[in-house]
């Protein structure tokens, strides 16, 4: 923990261009408005989908610095129990529909909310199992440290530091986690869980890199089940093409997860930690105050739950309306 927690005080983060000007006009939040765009910002998601609250997927807009929009994301895993080399693998089909929206407060401040509502199902040995309902929301508060002035250097940086929430409104299920491969087929943790997080953007001219750190303090719930603490890291490449009214961002990056083992009355169990690399491939097209993005994830190497569970791959799709 204590060697994640410096690489959160080194940061690298963030990148970003300049919003189209038709889009703030008549805005009546424009003078809040960063002046770079930001993508694959938080990723707050628990092992193997639990917390649906982007799951390396990105929390933010490359085309809107300010939103309110809703996301549909989807992620594919395979899980075995691992008790015999012939042990069958079995699908998991975890399922997100997300209203979320960032808020300008003040200049240099923003709010950030998300509202999911989960259905996931999976294949057992006894059969087909599925859940649903309200998952766990989350706020985040972020706050512009430093920005250099376009006009002033060759590169524009851009630094935010922030913190946030995770409030159980969604349902957490003990059955789920007794005897299962994956303890995360969850609608929610049950848990108040915290997070700390940090952005830094450099960009030139139209072409720019945007790189992200954040970690996740989970507390144990009433059911005396604790998920371990989570650090993701993340680094996208991105180009912002602009002709009159619309605007196109292509994207290529990676992210990376750690999860640390889960624990259940305070005793630390087996077969719960792991970590997993992806590569990324996305794009986000707008016109004046809509945009719509779509983005795919492949993993590169992985290892969660001692190998028993792998994950396939991940993508996304949302529509937001600039604020």
């Amino acid at each position: 923990m204590k060697k994640y927690a410096l690489l959160f005080l080194l940061l690298f983060q963030c990148a970003s261009a300049a919003e189209k000007d038709s889009l703030n006009s008549g805005n009546p939040f424009a003078k809040y408005q960063f002046t770079f765009l930001q993508d694959e910002e938080e990723d707050f998601c628990d092992a193997c989908g639990c917390s649906a609250s982007g799951g390396s997927m990105g929390f933010a807009s490359m085309l809107n610095s300010n939103f309110v929009g809703i996301r549909y994301f989807n992620q594919q895993y395979k899980s075995n129990d691992g008790l015999y080399s012939n042990s069958p693998w079995h699908t998991e089909n975890f399922n997100t529909i997300q209203v979320w929206a960032r808020i300008p407060i003040k200049e240099n401040f923003q709010v950030s909310v998300l509202i999911p509502y989960q259905f996931h199902n999976r294949e057992t040995n006894l059969g087909n199992q599925s859940i649903s309902g309200i998952g766990d929301m989350t706020l985040l508060a972020m706050y512009r440290l430093y920005q250099t002035h376009k006009d002033s250097t060759f590169f524009v940086h851009t630094l935010q530091l922030g913190g946030g929430i995770k409030v159980p409104t969604g349902r957490f299920d003990q059955a789920n986690t007794t005897g299962s491969v994956n303890p995360s087929f969850q609608v929610g943790t049950g848990s108040w869980d915290y997070l700390l997080a940090t952005e830094y953007t450099i960009r030139r001219k139209k072409y720019g890199l945007n790189s992200m750190l954040n970690y996740v303090i989970k507390t144990e719930n009433q059911e005396k089940y604790r998920f371990g603490n989570q650090f993701n890291y993340a680094a996208t490449f991105f180009y912002l093409y602009e002709k009159k009214e619309l605007s196109f961002a292509p994207q290529i990056g990676f992210a990376g997860e750690v999860y640390q083992g889960n624990y259940q009355h305070s005793q630390k169990l087996a077969n719960t930690a792991g970590t997993i690399l992806f590569g990324k491939l996305g794009f986000e097209v707008g016109k004046k105050a809509l945009s719509m993005g779509l983005n795919a994830m492949l993993p590169i190497s992985q290892n969660l739950t001692g190998g028993n569970v792998e994950a396939q791959y991940r993508w996304s799709i949302n529509l937001n309306y600039s604020l």
